[in-house]
Parts: C-alpha cells; structure tokens; sequence
C-alpha cells in the first residue's frame, strides 16, 4: 500500500512540474512574441504608441510624422 501511495506522489509531482514548465514556457514565448511585434512595428515605422507620442519609449527616435510634429511643439514651448 505504501508503495503505491509513493508512485501515486511521483507522478503528481511530475505532472505538477510539467504543467510548471509548460505554463512557464507559454509565458515566455507569450513575452517574445509581444516584443517582436513591437520591435517589427518600429521598424516598418507604424506607431507603437497607439498616438501618445509623450509617453512612447522610442519618441526620442522616431521619425513619424505625428512625432516629428509633437516635437516640433515640445520644441516651441520652451
């Protein structure tokens, strides 16, 4: 009886840190992909701040239109 009870333990813990894992990895490849995305859409130069051009994180690079202009009155205002 024992000896099944432990069996019993074994696989829950190996299914326990497979799922773990899985979850783990699902995760992570969720985090990839959302940074590739970004990274492709800068790079093909459409906006990846959704028009909020002040709080982008790549304002200080960009080259759209929307950002040349923000600039430009940011630039104004000082």
């Amino acid at each position: 009886m024992k000896e099944a009870k432990r069996n019993m333990q074994n696989r829950r813990s190996l299914l326990l840190g497979l799922l773990r894992y899985a979850t783990l990895g699902l995760v992570g490849a969720a985090g990839g992909g959302v940074i590739a995305k970004r990274r492709r859409l800068v790079r093909e130069g459409k906006c990846v701040g959704r028009g909020i051009c002040s709080a982008c994180g790549v304002f200080d690079g960009c080259g759209l239109p929307q950002a040349l202009s923000a600039k430009q009155v940011l630039g104004k205002r000082k």
